[in-house]
């Protein structure tokens, strides 16, 4: 872990994504379609709960507030959109590649990210519980402001990913790889397992106060009053 100082000088600060979304037309195609493409819509209050877009293509595209319970959207890639107020269960964006993506105010629940690559994208606001990202890839992540409940980083690779304003708990980094990961502004951390992959992350003195029982459980220290 760098220390204060240090981290100042070394940690290099994510890129966010520069979305400009064009003039965009209403989806009215029903249901979506697997390997569909999908350019220059925008999808509003809809219930697309259930529904299949495995490998469908998503560019220049709006999805605001929109159901997607167990919708399967496995290998999806969503590129230069805006994902606002989207909610569902059980959303299956496994293998999924997200490019310049805003995800702002979500409500989701157990939502299947392994194997996907994340890279230039913002989590703003909202909570996801239950949030699988193991084996995934990490590029320019910010999560800002959200709630994490019991996420899964189990494998996943994080380059260039900061932790602002949000409430980590019970959060699994169990083999995770790190590069410049700040953890400097997260409200709340409280790391369940797997806190030997911070060795390449930053922190307060405070959060490592707030550590110290997880680590010295991890080396196997007895602390005896």
């Amino acid at each position: 872990m760098v220390r204060k100082g240090q981290a100042q000088a070394t940690v290099k600060a994510a890129r966010r994504p520069e979305v400009r979304l064009p003039e965009l037309t209403a989806w009215e195609g029903g249901v979506l379609e697997p390997d569909g493409d999908y350019d220059g819509l925008e999808f509003v209050d809809l219930d697309l709960s259930g529904q299949e877009g495995i490998g469908a293509r998503f560019m220049d595209c709006a999805v605001r507030r929109c159901a997607l319970d167990e919708a399967g959207l496995a290998k999806a890639r969503i590129l230069d959109s805006v994902l606002e107020g989207i909610r569902g269960v059980g959303t299956d964006l496994s293998g999924a590649s997200l490019r310049d993506v805003e995800l702002v105010e979500a409500r989701l629940g157990g939502v299947q990210l392994h194997g996907a690559g994340l890279e230039r994208v913002v989590v703003r606001g909202g909570k996801i519980d239950y949030l699988n990202l193991r084996e995934a890839r990490l590029k320019d992540v910010v999560f800002d402001g959200c709630v994490l409940v019991e996420a899964d980083f189990g494998g996943a690779v994080l380059e260039r990913v900061e932790f602002r304003g949000c409430v980590l708990r019970g959060v699994d980094f169990t083999g995770a790889r790190m590069t410049d990961v700040d953890l400097r502004g997260a409200a709340e951390l409280d790391i369940a397992r797997g806190v030997d992959a911070l060795a390449e992350a930053v922190i307060t003195p405070a959060q490592l106060f707030d550590l110290a029982p997880a680590l010295a459980a991890r080396l196997g220290l007895r602390v005896l009053a």
